[in-house]
């Protein structure tokens, strides 16, 4: 369970080993690019975190264990200031950029480059009569959830406390309110943003209009958020928590037409995958496949069990502990000791039915990882009431998200679970390869247009041009300048 917390976590593009081109020299470690790094120091409130300072290792370091690279340095940027200082920097010293909010990305760090790292860029301000909270972008989806849940209101992220604000909402954010209230940009009001070039914005509908559709789902190409203002929803009552079923294709189908049908103010995030070892389910069931299932109902406790009732009955739980309480309950503790890695791929759907269902069971069961999941991500309501044009989300209309998942703690093995990952998803049928941009990790790069269709990409590149023509920030799910 815990496990799962941590991942609940025209012209080419180019792959993620050469999306950036840094000169040979700046790979080692010359007294002149101390220098340099030392007459950037002295332009910065933060600090410079280089190789051979005692906590680099610990700032280098990644969540998932797939990725080991050693930048030049980790930059603990203090302001939207030394943001911009940094990318000045960057940009004329010819260092590829990579951006660290949470640390869950791959993308988060470099070999030979520079990260800034946006996490001590974590005030937050709530403003309970407006309804609105001002959040730096170094924050965590928990920090904020915890705190504004106090007011009786509520903001919608992922499903993991650890995950850092910045890159959940760049991508769009598809969490346990997403048919209540949506995406979390989708409760985005405004945004302060530097640009490659060093430009400090505020972005709102009035305001940079392009630039903040740009950023509202299209990933971390456009310029990088130090904070976010958020729309705040009012959450008087909550219920939620795990359900746990048999994983037959009837139960698991059943259960996603349930979710498709169920009332708005229910989401849901559904596993396929070996029981865990946890003192609520029966012992003789461990390591079995179940269906896990994290319910959450943001309203009346009266309605929640109405609502789930249908579900309950699908078939005899093997655990409930589905209940009214608070909403950050739903953020599980995560796991501590050695650092798993993971494969994962993932696609948009317009359904999932017992064949569906039945592909899956035995692609979990067939699987060679320590834990092989496939998590399945009721869509609909509030998020797809949204125009596709109206953000740099694609894909608005697609019912379901079906991600396989492999975890595992020997990385050399990855090439294995990828590929196993990549077969469950051929063995969907779909019309055509949808994919959420937050949920791109080892995939082959084209795969960005499966985020991006037709007039979306277009549309980003044009305005990548615009706002980053240099192509400084290629560490993510790379859109190149058109």
């Amino acid at each position: 369970m815990n496990l799962l917390n941590q991942i609940l976590s025209a012209a080419s593009i180019p792959s993620a080993g050469d999306a950036c081109d840094i000169p040979p020299d700046l790979h080692g470690e010359p007294a002149h690019v101390d220098d340099r790094f030392s007459l950037l120091a002295a332009e910065l409130r933060g600090r410079i975190v280089r190789p051979r300072d005692a906590d680099y290792e610990a700032l280098r370091a990644l969540v998932p264990a797939n990725y080991d690279p050693r930048p030049s340095a980790v930059i603990r940027v203090a302001n939207a200031e030394d943001v911009a200082a940094v990318l000045r920097f960057a940009g004329s010293q010819g260092l590829e950029v990579a951006v660290r909010s949470g640390g869950h990305s791959g993308h988060g760090d470099t070999d030979g480059g520079i990260v800034i790292d946006l996490r001590d860029l974590d005030e937050l301000q709530i403003d309970t009569s407006e309804r609105t909270a001002w959040a730096g972008t170094g924050l965590t989806a928990g920090h904020v959830t915890r705190a504004v849940e106090r007011h009786g209101l509520i903001v919608g992220f992922g499903d993991t406390a650890s995950v850092g604000i910045g890159g959940i909402t760049v991508g769009g954010g598809i969490g346990y309110l997403v048919r209540k209230h949506g995406l979390t940009i989708d409760s985005v009001l405004a945004a302060e943003v530097v640009t490659a070039r060093g430009e400090i914005l505020l972005v709102d509908e009035d305001h940079n209009a392009d630039l903040f559709w740009a950023l509202r789902g299209g990933g971390g190409n456009f310029g990088i958020v130090t904070r976010w203002k958020y729309l705040l929803h009012p959450l008087p009552a909550f219920t939620g928590g795990p359900l746990v079923l048999p994983a037959t294709p009837e139960v698991i189908s059943g259960f996603v037409a349930l979710a498709d049908e169920a009332a708005e103010e229910l989401s849901v995030i559904a596993s396929v995958m070996p029981a865990p070892e946890a003192p609520f389910l029966p012992a003789n069931i461990h390591g079995k496949t179940v269906l896990f299932c994290m319910m959450a109902f943001a309203g009346d406790p009266a309605a929640a069990q109405r609502a789930l009732a249908p579900f309950r009955a699908l078939a005899h739980p093997l655990a409930d502990l589905v209940a009214p309480g608070q909403y950050s309950d739903l953020y599980m503790p995560e796991a501590e000791g050695p650092k798993p890695s993971f494969s994962v791929r993932s696609r948009l759907m317009d359904r999932l039915g017992p064949d569906e269902a039945s592909t899956i069971v035995d692609r979990v069961e067939g699987g060679s990882a320590s834990i092989n999941i496939c998590e399945i991500r009721v869509l609909g309501g509030a998020m797809g009431r949204v125009p596709t044009h109206a953000t740099a989300f694609a894909h608005r209309g697609s019912r379901v998200m079906v991600s396989f998942i492999a975890i595992y703690f020997d990385p050399v093995q990855q090439e294995n679970h990828d590929r196993w990952a990549e077969d469950g998803l051929a063995g969907l049928a779909c019309k055509e390869d949808r994919v959420y941009v937050n949920f791109l990790l080892t995939d082959p790069v084209e795969r960005i247009h499966s985020a991006y269709p037709g007039s979306t990409w277009n549309r980003l590149r044009f305005l990548k041009r615009r706002y980053d023509p240099a192509n400084l920030l290629c560490r993510n799910r790379n859109v190149p300048p058109l």
